[in-house]
């Protein structure tokens, strides 16, 4: 007898075609993700096994109701059957669905699912941990049902317990499941003929937490995680497993410094192809980030259902409509609708610069170091060594003058070259306290791990060395003396001209206001240093007498030192344009 086609897979590949030839509406990260889904189709390296997914959807489908909630029409749910969307079955089928060719290894071992608000994904992250654990059986399954507070954790485990409860598999009424629901734990556990399962919901706590042994867990909220170990506690725990599971589901946040904000960026390069993680799976629907320069239209509800997957189902069209107006009227409901209906990062409300406003100008620049070393400027050095056993960091400055732009416009373009240094011995703790993605910016080229237990002052000047060698004309760099006085006989000694420059914020302020000016006209360039950006979303600022600016870091934990070090550089050049404006109008008058 022939088999029997599996009865999902025309809903996936549906959903995946119509994303691909243009018939759905979907976020340029969704496309990306479609692609890559028809990718692994064709790829000799993966098999698609429609068994496992199948078996997940239909479990679901089968055994799991809703607890509460309305249809658009008003019809209460609780106690109907859970269906499951379109793009929750496309999820399924690739966390589950593709095999290393061969073998019985998964394709996945880990997964980011991105979100707004609202778009069912607590209750089928529940469920999914539900279909998981009976899939997963065999091996003895552990799941982990986490988030930063319990109280969200407790939401999928109780959205479990009514199901388990409805179902009469509570072992109290005869059933095959134990529940325990009390202060110390929130569990469901039973032993099957041919297998077993565990699922508990507990708070992602790392201080309490350093023996844990699973091979799922679903991370909710992940926006809320302070520290990288929150999640990094999840995927130790399971490295006793082939076939692992660790997902992160989540909306957006309001600080693009935390986790989050920085796992976002990784999985955009994965998605991109600048990066290759074949064992990482991403689902990802957001508005462009375009709304929050006015670029792209909020309140349109083609942008609402571009970041909303249940849109039209649990996502009232009306109301996202009539919220995006509220938004528009009433600009204190406009970070939030931005966050969590949106999915796109707002800043936080005690930083000073709109990071999209750098953004949207360094994008309009595309030089490497090695074109730069080219171009007629003269450059100008800053740097910032005031805490030689943390990060240290260095900038040339230099303005290309009458640069003609795609726009036809001729602009002179203000560039900045940072990088930094950090000790390797704390560069791991610091990187997981303090959320520093340092090895990050390693692997970009921003950053250097200095063996060391402090930043040696001789990497910096080799720094400058190496940079003139390569062909950059530096004519001042400014310094303060008093915090490395070695350094800065160093630079005299390799034949820099360096100049004190004391960090008074009356100095500084020029500097900053120069550099917030440029952003602002697109006519500053940064080489799309994610480091830089990083340091200019973490500046507070508080405004003086005579326009003054006095400023600082948003968190102690965070850094601000490679933006210091552009200021550092910046002012030097002004400083010589009104010397040599000095000496012109001197020359005049004689």
């Amino acid at each position: 007898m022939p088999k029997s086609k599996p009865k999902n897979w025309d809903v996936v590949l549906e959903y995946a075609t119509s994303i691909r030839d243009g018939k759905k509406i979907a976020c340029e990260e969704l496309k990306q993700a479609v692609d890559r889904f028809f990718q692994d189709l064709n790829n000799p390296d993966y098999e698609l096994n429609h068994k496992d997914p199948e078996f997940c959807i239909q479990v679901i489908e089968k055994t799991i109701c809703h607890q509460q909630g309305e249809r658009l029409d008003g019809t209460p749910l609780r106690g109907t059957p859970f269906l499951l969307e379109p793009f929750h079955k496309f999820i399924i089928y690739n966390l589950v669905g593709f095999r290393l060719k061969g073998t019985n290894i998964l394709r996945f071992h880990e997964a980011l699912i991105y979100i707004p608000r609202k778009n069912i994904k607590t209750s089928f992250a529940a469920s999914l941990s539900w279909a998981l654990s009976l899939l997963f059986r065999r091996s003895g399954s552990k799941m982990y049902i986490a988030s930063a507070a319990l109280m969200q954790s407790l939401e999928s485990f109780n959205f479990l317990n009514y199901n388990v409860k409805r179902m009469g598999e509570d072992s109290r009424d005869g059933g095959s499941v134990r529940v325990i629901d009390n202060n110390n734990e929130h569990s469901l556990s039973a032993t099957l003929g041919d297998g077993s399962f565990y699922i508990r919901a507990l708070a992602a706590n790392p201080d309490s937490q350093d023996s844990l042994n699973c091979n799922i867990a679903i991370c909710d909220e992940i926006h809320a995680f302070k520290q990288p170990k929150q999640y990094n506690l999840f995927k130790e725990a399971m490295k006793a497993y082939t076939n692992k599971l660790l997902i992160g589901i989540s909306t957006a946040g309001d600080n693009e410094q935390a986790f989050l904000g920085q796992r976002l960026k990784y999985c955009r390069k994965i998605l991109n192809g600048t990066v290759k993680d074949e064992q990482y799976f991403i689902f990802m629907c957001c508005a462009p980030e375009g709304v929050k320069d006015g670029s792209v239209d909020y309140t349109d509800p083609k942008i609402h259902e571009m970041a909303n997957p249940a849109y039209g189902v649990s996502i009232r069209p009306d109301e996202i409509l009539n919220d995006s107006l509220q938004a528009q009227n009433d600009p204190q409901q406009r970070k939030d609708f931005f966050a969590k209906s949106l999915n796109v990062y707002t800043n936080a409300l005690a930083a000073y610069f709109d990071i999209d406003e750098f953004r949207k100008s360094d994008r309009q620049y595309n030089w490497t170091i090695e074109d730069l070393a080219k171009l007629p400027i003269t450059w100008y050095g800053g740097a910032d060594l005031s805490k030689l056993y943390d990060l240290t960091a260095a900038a040339l400055y230099g303005t290309l003058k009458g640069y003609r732009r795609k726009d036809n416009k001729t602009v002179d373009v203000d560039i900045i070259i940072p990088h930094a240094w950090f000790p390797v011995v704390a560069a791991y703790k610091k990187a997981d306290e303090d959320g520093i993605p340092l090895f990050g910016w390693k692997d970009d080229g921003w950053l250097d791990m200095c063996n060391s237990p402090t930043v040696n002052h001789a990497d910096v000047i080799n720094w400058f060395i190496s940079m003139r060698k390569k062909g950059f004309k530096i004519k001042q760099v400014g310094h303060d003396r008093k915090f490395c006085r070695e350094y800065f006989l160093g630079m005299k000694q390799a034949g820099f001209k360096i100049l004190d420059q004391p960090q008074y914020f009356y100095k500084k302020s020029e500097g900053f206001r120069y550099i917030e000016d440029r952003a602002k006209n697109g006519e500053l360039y940064y080489l799309h240093s994610e480091a830089y950006e990083y340091c200019v979303q973490n500046v507070r600022a508080v405004e003086k007498t005579d326009d003054m600016i006095q400023y600082d870091k948003v968190q102690p934990e965070q850094r601000i030192d490679i933006f210091d070090s552009s200021v550092f550089a910046c002012i030097r050049k002004l400083e010589d344009m009104e010397r040599r404006d000095r000496a012109k109008r001197w020359f005049e008058e004689e």
